[in-house]
């Protein structure tokens, strides 16, 4: 495709998310038609993952990115995709896991100021009554779904005595709890942590659940645009550390 096609269907998809510049005028000449072949028309419209897979990994990395203006826009596109409010919230749920959760409860802020706008509401969820029995019989089945042998690997050792005092609780409330919230699956959980892994960046973590996404279904080349999409946002570097690690694991 050549340059002039990559900005015309860059374009095309910018003005169809409703992305188009609205304000004043781009700050720095010829800015938006970069953006647009390079991350629109060069990124978006690749193969093998939907646009909505590729909104989801994008709201994963810009929820913990001190960028709201930008957010505030992308929340405004996920809605006219069609992903649902409370599927937009958990993916700052689900990366928040990994930034942590002073992210989540700002990037949450943000989308409710989209949901107010547009007259959206977010139905309340009933109160969990799992056990902390049942957390950790649930967290350790999907840990060992995903991970296998490497689940007791490194920092996951039961025989650490130092790592063990916070792995518990990742186990309880991270595969136990949080993989089984409402609003997202499994796999798509899967792939916001791996461009969350990207984006942070987690080199360790990504090389370990690229792995593991391939237990659940996700394709090796759904594991490397879930890489790919993450760089207009955190930077092409580290997408492309990110590739290599994919490159040694693969």
């Amino acid at each position: 495709m050549s340059r002039q096609q990559l900005l015309a269907k860059g374009k095309e998809l910018r003005a169809e998310f409703g992305l188009d510049r609205d304000g004043p005028a781009e700050p720095i000449p010829g800015y938006d038609d970069f953006v647009a072949e390079v991350a629109y028309g060069g990124i978006w419209d690749r193969p093998h993952f939907s646009r909505q897979e590729r909104m989801l990994c994008t709201l994963g990395v810009l929820g913990f990115l001190p960028q709201p203006q930008t957010l505030e826009r992308m929340v405004g596109a996920a809605l006219d995709m069609g992903l649902a409010p409370r599927t937009i919230l958990e993916c700052f749920m689900q990366s928040g896991l990994y930034a942590g959760y002073i992210t989540t409860e700002t990037a949450a802020g943000v989308a409710h100021k989209v949901f107010e706008a547009r007259g959206v509401t977010v139905p309340d969820e009933p109160a969990r009554t799992d056990t902390n029995e049942e957390l950790d019989r649930r967290g350790i089945e999907l840990m060992n779904q995903l991970h296998g042998e490497r689940a007791t690997k490194g920092y996951g050792a039961s025989d650490n005595p130092i790592t063990a005092k916070l792995y518990t609780n990742a186990i309880r409330y991270g595969y136990g709890e949080l993989w089984f919230r409402p609003g997202l699956d499994h796999r798509q959980r899967m792939l916001i942590a791996i461009s969350s892994f990207t984006g942070i960046p987690l080199e360790s973590q990504l090389r370990k659940f690229s792995q593991s996404a391939l237990n659940i279904g996700v394709t090796k080349d759904e594991v490397i645009e879930a890489v790919i999409q993450t760089g207009p946002y955190t930077g092409f570097p580290r997408a492309l550390n990110g590739l290599a690690i994919l490159s040694e694991v693969y």
